[in-house]
């Protein structure tokens, strides 16, 4: 355990990907504020990091809410006085023919996905401000540059996230605030043992993904002071890999 001490707010904490950020920043000795609108689960969450030896509090915040941001990082600072660490990992995506989508669900996602971490980001910043220091992570997604059918949404939101975060970057080196910004491929948060040889056969890596390896790239991110404003491309080569239908 580093004992490091820092205060790390991960959004959409409450499971999945989220859960595993919270967990593995908690076991670095660091005390997570999981913000996740599904109190149950979130709450859960709360109490098997703590039962794990982490420091962890759970608030409930919905992120297409711009009132429920500022309270969170109202809250999260006062705990000791700072933020160090931001992960805007809360998401979710409407896969849905572009001619059937409405104006509701467009704004839905992108609300939730590249606007909250705008809102989320902007405000941390203030506190981040006054320390001196500071370090947001965004997570994004391989399809910011590749896509299926029917998930422009999701798609855009992504994408958005990608140019927010060199964006921020350079708006917020002045205050020593680094921005970086993760994008997953394949990663498994069901049952994996379910996955088939095929499934794993289309990574370089051999396997899919687990949300632990976005996890270690989050704590990497956060402890690197010389890396700012990149992309990190975590799929295990998927994306590199060439792929024929036999």
């Amino acid at each position: 355990m580093n004992n490091s001490g820092r205060i790390v707010i991960v959004t959409g904490g409450a499971k999945g990907i989220g859960k595993e950020i919270a967990l593995i920043f908690a076991l670095n000795g660091d005390e997570v504020v999981i913000a996740d609108r599904d109190e149950a689960t979130g709450k859960e969450s709360e109490k098997a990091i703590k039962s794990a030896g982490g420091r962890c509090r759970f608030f409930k915040t919905d992120i297409a809410v711009p009132a429920d941001i500022a309270w969170t990082m109202k809250e999260a600072a006062g705990i000791p006085g700072k933020i160090d660490v931001l992960v805007n990992n809360a998401g979710f995506g409407i896969w849905k023919s572009p001619d059937a989508l409405t104006i509701e669900e467009w704004d839905s996602v992108i609300n939730t996905n590249l606007r909250g971490a705008f809102l989320c980001s902007r405000e941390a910043a203030k506190y981040m401000r006054s320390e001196g220091h500071g370090s947001i992570i965004n997570i994004a997604s391989t399809r910011a540059f590749m896509s299926e059918p029917d998930s422009e949404a999701y798609a855009a939101s992504k994408g958005g996230i990608v140019a927010l975060t060199h964006a921020l970057a350079a708006s917020y080196s002045k205050d020593n605030i680094r921005v970086n910004c993760i994008s997953p491929g394949w990663i498994e948060t069901g049952d994996y043992s379910k996955l088939r040889d095929k499934d794993h056969v289309q990574h370089l890596s051999g396997r899919v993904g687990k949300p632990v390896d976005i996890a270690k790239a989050c704590l990497y991110l956060a402890d690197n002071d010389f890396i700012n404003g990149t992309n990190l491309i975590i799929d295990g080569g998927m994306t590199r890999k060439m792929i024929y239908e036999p």
